[in-house]
C-alpha cells in the first residue's frame, strides 16, 4: 500500500507541506503547566528523542518546520540528523526574537540575529509575535519601522514574514502593503489565546493577501486532535497551513491521519477508545 502524502502550498514561489511541524512540544512550550513543560524537557533532552517525530512527518511529505530555532539547539540537530538519514532537505520556519528597539546597537544586533537564522538553514524568517508587537500602532494602522526589519531578511537571503497572534497585524501588513509574504496566526476551535472572537480571526485569515500559517490548533490540548484538526482544515483556505505539536512519533502519526481524513472527507482511522471495560455498546461495533 503506497503512502498519502500531505498536499503542498506555497509562499513566494517555495513549496511547504500544508501540515507545519510545530515546536511547544519539543522545546517545552506547553502552555499547560510547569509540570507538562518539565515533562517536555525530559522527553527531549536530546535530538535522539525528536528524530523518529520527524521522520514520521517526512514519510507523509510533511517537510516543514517551525521553531526559534536558535532557542532549541536538540530540534537543529535532530534536523541535521533526519536530513543526512533520508536524504531530503526539511523546510525551516524561523521565529527569531529580534531586538526591535530604535538604536544603531539593536539593529546591528538584529541583523546578526538574521544572518544566524540563515546560517542554521531558515528560508522563511518571521518577526516574533512578541517583538512585532511593539510596533504597532493602531491609532496610525500602521506596525512602524517594519520595512527595516523585512530588509534585513531580505539581505540575510530569507523569505519575510510576519508572526502575528494580534490578529491587527495581518490586517495592518496588508493595507499598507509591507514585504510580508507569510502571516503565522492563533486559530483554534476554542478561541485560545486569541484576542477576538474565532468568526473574526477566521474572516481575517480568509480575506488575507498571503497564506496564513495558523497555530495552536488544538488549543494546547484544550481540545482534542480530531475536533481541532477537523474545525482547522474546514474553515482555512487551500492555500493556508496548520502547525501541530506533537510529543512523540505516535501522536505525529494520528495527526496526520485525522488531517488527511478530514481534507478527504473521509472516516479517519484511528482506533477506538480505552477502557477499562472495552465491551460497551456506546464505543460502536470491533
Amino acid at each position: 500500500m503506497s503512502i498519502e502524502m500531505f498536499p503542498r502550498t506555497e509562499v513566494e514561489g517555495l513549496s511547504l507541506s500544508r501540515m507545519i511541524i510545530g515546536s511547544n512540544w519539543i522545546a517545552g512550550w506547553s502552555h499547560t503547566s510547569p509540570a507538562a513543560d518539565h515533562m517536555i524537557v525530559n522527553k527531549h533532552s536530546g535530538p535522539e528523542s525528536i528524530r523518529p517525530m520527524l521522520e514520521t512527518f517526512m514519510k507523509h511529505g510533511i517537510d516543514t518546520v517551525m521553531a526559534p530555532f536558535q532557542e532549541v539547539p536538540n530540534l537543529v540537530q535532530a534536523i541535521r540528523d533526519t536530513e543526512e538519514k533520508l536524504g531530503k532537505e526539511m523546510i525551516m520556519v524561523d521565529t527569531p526574537f529580534f531586538n526591535v528597539d530604535n538604536t544603531k546597537e539593536a539593529y546591528a544586533e538584529t541583523k546578526a540575529i538574521a544572518k544566524k537564522s540563515k546560517e542554521l538553514g531558515a528560508k522563511i524568517c518571521l518577526i516574533h509575535h512578541s517583538r512585532a508587537e511593539q510596533l504597532v500602532n493602531k491609532n496610525l494602522h500602521q506596525i512602524v519601522r517594519l520595512p527595516d526589519y523585512t530588509e534585513i531578511i531580505r539581505d540575510a537571503g530569507m523569505i519575510p514574514g510576519l508572526s502575528a497572534h494580534m490578529p491587527e497585524l495581518v490586517v495592518y501588513s496588508d493595507d499598507n502593503n509591507y514585504d510580508i509574504q507569510t502571516y503565522i496566526q492563533i486559530y483554534n476551535c476554542m478561541g485560545f489565546l486569541m484576542q477576538v472572537e474565532v468568526e473574526t480571526v477566521n474572516q481575517i485569515i480568509r480575506n488575507a493577501k498571503k497564506p496564513v500559517m495558523t497555530i495552536k490548533p488544538m488549543a494546547a490540548g484544550r481540545t482534542t486532535p480530531f475536533v481541532g484538526l477537523n474545525f482547522s482544515w474546514a474553515t482555512i483556505r487551500d492555500c493556508d497551513m496548520v502547525t501541530v505539536g506533537c510529543f512523540n512519533e505516535e501522536e505525529a502519526e494520528e495527526d496526520i491521519e485525522i488531517s488527511l481524513a478530514a481534507l478527504a472527507h473521509r472516516t479517519a482511522n484511528i482506533g477506538r477508545r480505552s477502557s477499562p471495560d472495552q465491551n460497551q455498546d456506546a464505543f460502536g461495533k470491533q
